[in-house]
């Protein structure tokens, strides 16, 4: 089984999936970095040579291959849960969490990363702001529906986050490596 995240950009899915993948000892993929090296080409290349479309197009392509694998945790781009067949390919075999995240935790994000000189191709033509408010309340509803959990990743820390991931895949049967302690109270 695969442990698929999705949300918004800058939502934590990468350093989430990073963190969750070491704490499991499984293989990590990020579905944007996979694009990537298939293609040769950085995402804001694709969005600026071929449009979102074709970009949608090559994410679907890649998540029905990166859906056959067993084990690994995935991290979805932002965009991947608006596609009915990209959610049903990944719940095949995988649980997927949504990563939650205010419009205010996205803008804060996006700013670093923008003076880091890692920008995110834009989505409209609005400001910033417009834009991550319009595009979380249109993505809201696939997001809620694809999810199998949701877990808020703007609250706290990296390890809170992956703390409470951890704790909801318990009912799937997926310890943490070297978590072998009984759910039982020692008497």
């Amino acid at each position: 089984m695969n442990i698929v995240l999705i949300g918004f950009r800058c939502a934590g899915k990468t350093s989430v999936g990073q963190e969750l993948a070491r704490r499991l000892s499984r293989s990590f993929v990020d579905c944007d970095e996979y694009i990537e090296r298939k293609t040769n080409l950085k995402i804001r290349e694709i969005f600026d040579i071929a449009g979102e479309s074709y970009f949608r197009m090559l994410e679907g392509d890649a998540i029905a291959d990166l859906a056959k694998q067993d084990g690994a945790v995935i991290a979805t781009g932002g965009g991947a849960a608006l596609k009915y067949k990209n959610i049903r390919n990944l719940k095949r075999n995988g649980v997927i969490i949504w990563l939650d995240v205010k419009p205010q935790a996205v803008l804060e994000r996006m700013d670093r990363d923008t003076q880091n000189g890692e920008g995110r191709p834009p989505l409209t033509k609005l400001s910033p702001e417009e834009e991550v408010h319009q595009q979380m309340d249109f993505r809201r509803p696939y997001y809620l529906s694809a999810a199998d959990y949701v877990v808020s990743s703007d609250a706290g820390s990296l390890e809170d986050t992956v703390r409470q991931i951890l704790e909801k895949l318990k009912t799937h049967g997926v310890k943490e490596i070297g978590d072998d302690r009984s759910d039982e109270a020692i008497a």
